[in-house]
């Protein structure tokens, strides 16, 4: 019984597609297929395989029942599923139910049903409040951010390996240099064979940071090529890349609750801080919007965080209505 089956048993799902059962076992089936989707999932699959099957055995009219009925208990036992007694009742499944093990690949045929619709599906990975981590199908590990999605066909059988995002995440490509990694988000495209990085689109723009690897992003015609600690911004309406060096990591905030300032800008700073803390901080000196700070704040508080940037710049702090003002 595949692992998508749970706590359902064969038989019964025979009974169920031939009408030979009684209200509680259709009771039992409808509760089992609205559980879980995969359940749903392989109550099609296994209905497409005894449709199959009913063909081949409206074809054979010299089947052994009581010889092909012995091999279906062994087969099932041997996979330590619970045989249901046969009834005289029931006579007209169990006949259709042995002409399937006269079809000596027919398995086989189900299982590459199964694997060819799972190849061919819809994956979407989705993050609602909390961040999320996955893996996919080829190894990438993928963070996404909250309120970020991520789609995909299937297990990557092409050429390419192509996924849609929307929001932010953070990825950890496996290598295949044959088979390249492409994310879509909005009209931006990022290219890699092997490599980290963290996309993001966000307030009318799409920024890319690297940590590791080549990373080629484009729109339309134009593309760049990044690198290690290299990232480009992207504004939604405008065909600009523009590429520079990152000053920091801020945007694995998310990931490890740690902001990292590497001569960082204070406005760049306080971009992060307004996202992460659901603040509205202002700068109101623009002198103070280039002045670089380095230092690292590790899943600290907003005060905190404030507290470092007063005295290391040595201005004022000011809490007016929903503001916070830096002058």
């Amino acid at each position: 019984m595949s692992q998508n089956n749970m706590n359902m048993n064969d038989d019964l799902l025979v009974k169920y597609l031939v009408g030979e059962t009684d209200a509680d076992e259709n009771a039992a089936v409808e509760n089992w297929l609205k559980a879980d989707e995969k359940n749903q999932n392989y109550y099609n699959g296994f209905k497409k395989i005894w449709e199959d099957s009913l063909l081949i055995a409206a074809e054979n009219k010299t089947v052994d029942e009581n010889a092909a009925w012995k091999r279906l208990q062994n087969r099932i036992h041997e996979k330590d599923v619970r045989v249901l007694t046969p009834k005289k009742s029931s006579r007209n499944w169990l006949r259709i139910a042995a002409s399937i093990l006269l079809i000596g690949t027919l398995g086989w045929l189900g299982y590459s049903y199964f694997e060819n619709k799972t190849a061919n599906s819809l994956i979407q990975i989705y993050a609602s409040n909390t961040t999320l981590n996955d893996t996919l199908p080829d190894g990438t590990t993928v963070t996404l951010n909250k309120n970020s999605s991520l789609s995909y066909i299937g297990s990557f059988k092409g050429r390419t390996r192509p996924v849609t995002l929307k929001g932010e995440a953070f990825f950890n490509v496996s290598p295949d240099k044959t088979k390249p990694f492409i994310i879509t988000i909005n009209d931006v495209t990022v290219q890699v064979v092997g490599t980290s990085f963290n996309v993001k689109n966000k307030n009318g723009k799409t920024t890319v940071d690297v940590e590791t690897g080549i990373v080629k992003v484009s729109k339309n015609k134009d593309q760049v090529e990044l690198r290690h600690g290299e990232k480009v911004i992207i504004a939604d309406q405008k065909p600009e890349l523009l590429k520079s060096t990152s000053k920091g990591r801020l945007y694995n905030y998310y990931r490890n609750k740690e902001l990292v300032c590497d001569e960082t800008p204070l406005q760049e700073l306080v971009e992060a801080l307004n996202e992460i803390y659901n603040v509205d901080i202002v700068i109101k000196n623009p002198s103070l919007k280039e002045k670089p700070l380095t230092t690292v704040f590790k899943d600290q508080s907003l005060d905190q965080v404030l507290e470092v940037i007063q005295e290391t710049f040595r201005i004022e702090i000011e809490h007016k209505n929903n503001q916070i003002l830096l002058e």
